[in-house]
């Protein structure tokens, strides 16, 4: 993106916050928040070059996890029963607000999390 001029947008999946109670994640919460340094880090070093960083944090996606997991239904219900719109995020809406981070009507925000977790997670 440098080297061509073009600016552009660099999407971040996950985001660190407080650990999910009730799930064993191991490291994947430190994986998280290293990554969000990252995000913060890029979006000072590129911004001078157009380019933006934006995380989007869902706080689970019920859809995304395979149907033979194990245990799927029961954590499709706690994604659901701690948001509270009653409702946890579709891919569908990931991609729509992704769609609209990445797009021009989006260009002011860089250096920042977006949160579409339906209240599961509280900035």
């Amino acid at each position: 993106m440098i080297t061509q001029d073009t600016g552009g947008v660099i999407l971040f999946f996950g985001g660190d916050g407080d650990p999910p109670r009730g799930f064993q994640l191991g490291a994947l919460q430190t994986g998280f928040a290293a990554v969000e340094a990252m995000r913060r880090q890029l979006a000072v070093e590129l911004g001078a070059h157009g380019i933006r960083t934006v995380t989007l944090r869902s706080g689970g996606v019920p859809e995304s996890i395979p149907d033979a997991f194990d245990g799927k239904a029961e954590i499709a219900e706690s994604l659901v029963a701690s948001t509270l719109l009653g409702r946890a995020a579709t891919l569908e809406d990931v991609g729509h607000v992704a769609a609209f981070v990445a797009s021009d009507r989006g260009r002011t925000m860089t250096g920042a999390t977006v949160n579409v977790s339906s209240g599961a997670l509280l900035d």
